[in-house]
């Protein structure tokens, strides 16, 4: 992959994750602390094999 294309993989999963992150914050604002961290911790897992899908797609 082109150091060009890895860029831009990088920056749509840091934008996605972050998106992610606040719209789920927004979302449930009312919920405990482990709960709060046990979903962000799954979310960031899908991500990452969003991540992986993609950078292998590119190869």
């Amino acid at each position: 992959m082109t150091k060009k294309a890895t860029n831009v993989v990088k920056g749509l999963a840091g934008g996605m994750a972050a998106g992610m992150l606040v719209g789920y914050m927004s979302k449930n604002l009312s919920g405990g602390k482990k709960e709060i961290k046990k979903k962000a911790n799954k979310a960031m897992d899908a991500v990452s094999e969003i991540v992986d899908t993609v950078s292998y797609m590119f190869k």
